[in-house]
């Protein structure tokens, strides 16, 4: 399967003259997200359901160190080029297993000076799998940070009769609670913090997965959507000039319920009217076939990254503060698997040998001009 890339070269100090009547320097941030696919330490947690992960099934240390090299590879070269060294100034990620992983990470030689910090928290999750915030102290400090909850409960006929033609193999298989029918899922991160200065606001989310197929579990998909919203206009009601951003693993395309109704994700930028208008880059390239994962030879987008109206730029001038400039799909060609079954894919972790993940990463660039 032949992958297309969706690449640019980018610099920290950009000297921009396309769309403009005379030269003007930017500075540059990137802002990504990356689903980690099963970042589990190998110390078996007596909570949750991490035995797969532990030594006696195969997770050994060894393996642990050459998952965290893989990743803090990818990390260091996301969004960058020769010119532009800078890696991630901001990172959400999903299944981690909890804060210590995302600890081992940030320290991992290739990564430790960049001087990454970690925002994170245990999740109700019954494998234990968590979203996290990862960024770089010296661009970013946060102010305020919390986890909110998502409440979804079992439709008992839809399980009844589970779809097993549509039913999709997931790594995220969710226990549900006997007496409530509670199913425990991630919570929503939100960490509210100064980029270089400005306040910007960040939700992080991995939301449920499509396990016993995607009808069945669109349900619990669409409440995720619904509670970002709510997150988002509560941020508004606050701040009607709030710049927020929305990123995760939403198990769901651009396209589909949860985010075009849920969140009210735009596909063109003409169409934000209102500061908690939310557009996403990411609906456009699915379009135009590019893909972060890919099931049974179909591929999708459903790590995306959506940026709010007071993101975009309103003409040439408005660039004084931070705006949302491109978007992209990092799908270098060490990410992806070169044969086999699952040839073009992205090269995850398959037959005891770890790897770096079932996702390609995403990203997004803030830009601003510099005086």
């Amino acid at each position: 399967m032949k992958i297309k890339h969706y690449l640019s070269t980018f610099i920290v100090i950009l000297s921009v003259t396309t769309g403009f009547s005379q030269e003007k320097k930017f500075k540059v941030h990137t802002v990504a997200f990356y689903n980690f696919e099963n970042l589990f330490d190998t110390i078996n947690d007596p909570d949750t359901y991490d035995e797969e992960y532990t030594p006696s099934e195969g997770w050994t240390l060894k393996n642990y160190k050459k998952k965290l090299d893989n990743l803090s590879r990818v990390l260091i070269e996301l969004g960058t080029s020769d010119a532009q060294k800078n890696a991630p100034v901001i990172i959400g990620a999903c299944e981690i297993e909890n804060r210590r992983v995302l600890e081992d990470l940030t320290k991992h030689p290739t990564l430790l000076n960049k001087g990454y910090k970690v925002v994170h928290f245990d999740s109700p999750d019954k494998r234990g799998i968590d979203v996290g915030f990862l960024y770089q102290e010296k661009y970013f400090q946060p102010i305020s940070y919390i986890n909110v909850p998502l409440y979804v409960y079992e439709n008992e006929t839809a399980s009844d009769k589970k779809d097993k033609k549509e039913s999709e193999e997931t790594d995220d298989k969710g226990a549900v609670d006997a007496k409530t029918k509670r199913i425990y899922t991630r919570d929503q991160l939100l960490v509210t913090g100064l980029l270089d200065g400005e306040e910007i606001n960040i939700i992080v989310n991995h939301w449920p997965s499509r396990s016993g197929g995607e009808k069945r579990s669109s349900p619990y998909r669409e409440a995720a959507g619904r509670l970002n919203r709510k997150i988002m206009d509560s941020i508004i009601k606050i701040n009607p000039n709030a710049k927020i951003i929305t990123m995760g693993d939403l198990n769901d395309g651009a396209y589909n319920k949860s985010v075009k109704e849920g969140i009210g994700a735009k596909l063109k930028k003409e169409e934000l009217k209102k500061p908690a208008d939310i557009f996403n880059p990411f609906e456009q390239m699915a379009k135009d076939g590019h893909a972060s994962l890919f099931y049974r030879d179909s591929g999708d987008i459903f790590d995306q990254i959506m940026v709010s109206e007071q993101f975009i730029s309103k003409d040439k001038n408005d660039y004084a503060t931070f705006k949302y400039w491109k978007a992209g799909i990092y799908n270098k060609p060490f990410l992806i698997q070169k044969t086999g079954q699952y040839k073009g894919y992205p090269l995850r972790n398959q037959n005891g040998v770890p790897g770096f993940s079932d996702h390609f990463p995403v990203y997004i660039y803030l830009v601003q001009e510099v005086k």
